[in-house]
């Protein structure tokens, strides 16, 4: 039931937002030089490796500006070290600014719920360094199931949230009480999260 609901879920958003999609890559083509999307290998179901589609938000020199960013600023390693990601990147392009508040840079995943790496609601799908790195003797519970493009991190505050580990309890959370009724209530929480751009960097 849950992987019909996803492929009628997603193509019918998919249909919706067609001409959405459209104007989104124009604007990304004119921002920057670049890809109009980004791909990175993520964790799926059972630690199989899949390739993760979104919007490109960052310049295309984004991993060079990383390292170089983490080489000179102690504060900022320490922030991606503790959160993998940066409050204020320096890397993201303007257009990125706006599809990152929006959650807009993450349409193209509706195409990886489609092709079954993802659903619409589980996990937050992670790069293996990550999951090395925070999830340690909870990896295998979380990848036990399909990650998803919402879920409970997402609208519990996401990246306003301090804690890795308090994330990670989220995830955990959902796989002991996953059902069809809390997929609904995190699908309708997540309208209201997208909107205000509640948390969303």
């Amino acid at each position: 039931m849950k992987r019909i609901f996803d492929i009628a879920f997603s193509l019918l958003v998919l249909l919706l937002t067609l001409p959405l999609l459209l104007v989104l890559a124009i604007c990304i083509f004119l921002s920057s030089p670049g890809p109009i999307f980004f791909s990175q290998k993520r964790l799926g179901q059972g630690g199989r490796l899949f390739v993760c589609y979104k919007f490109r938000t960052m310049y295309f020199d984004a991993a060079a500006k990383l390292k170089e960013l983490l080489a000179t600023s102690p504060d900022l390693k320490k922030e991606w070290e503790a959160h993998f990601k940066l409050k204020r990147d320096p890397r993201i392009t303007p257009i990125g600014i706006f599809l990152r508040k929006t959650s807009l840079d993450e349409l193209p995943q509706l195409w990886n719920v489609l092709k079954g790496d993802l659903s619409i609601v589980g996990p937050r799908p992670v790069v293996p360094e990550e999951a090395e790195k925070f999830f340690k003797d909870k990896a295998t519970k979380i990848l036990s199931v399909r990650p998803g493009l919402t879920g409970l991190w997402q609208v519990s505050g996401r990246s306003d949230i301090q804690s890795y580990q308090a994330r990670i309890s989220l995830d955990e959370f959902y796989i002991d009480h996953q059902s069809f009724w809390l997929d609904l209530q995190v699908i309708y929480k997540t309208i209201p999260v997208v909107l205000f751009a509640k948390g969303a960097y």
